[in-house]
């Protein structure tokens, strides 16, 4: 698309609908966390921790990169979250200076929950989640053509 180029009013309402059940889903998301008293950011910190790739270091810097936050917002979580009990700091495995963030068994078993909560969310709500991509996508493509 050049700069002069605009979307057609279908692909606005398809951006919107996108967004909006996005939106939607964050919104249950949230509120699943808060019913388990628990912040909805220090939800996504213990699903990062527990669900990093095979490889990847589960240090503070990872962390606070893949929640998309500034390090010293990642160690409050960290700390908040090590207060409560559900995740411990442990020294690396190659370097003992380096300091690693597991899940305790508390932290674990509230992941646990959540995460069974939002499955059900989205084999609810999935499909047309997909469906409403695929109308974006495919009206995308039209669009470039």
């Amino acid at each position: 698309m050049n700069g002069d180029s605009d979307l057609s009013p279908e692909q606005y309402r398809d951006l919107a609908e996108f967004r909006r059940q996005i939106r939607q889903f964050l919104h249950f998301s949230e509120a699943q966390a808060k019913e388990h008293a628990i912040e909805p950011q220090q939800h996504q910190l213990l699903l990062a921790v527990q669900g990093l790739p095979d490889g990847v270091k589960p240090t503070i810097r990872e962390i606070a990169a893949r929640l998309f936050v500034q390090h010293n917002s990642a160690v409050e979580l960290v700390n908040r979250l090590e207060s409560r009990g559900a995740i411990e700091r442990t020294p690396g495995a190659d370097d003992r200076r380096e300091v690693w963030i597991r899940l305790t068994p508390e932290g674990r078993a509230t992941l646990r929950k959540l995460a069974m909560a939002h499955r059900q969310e989205l084999e609810r709500s999935g499909p047309e989640l997909a469906r409403t991509l695929n109308a974006v996508l495919r009206n995308s493509r039209k669009a470039g053509a």
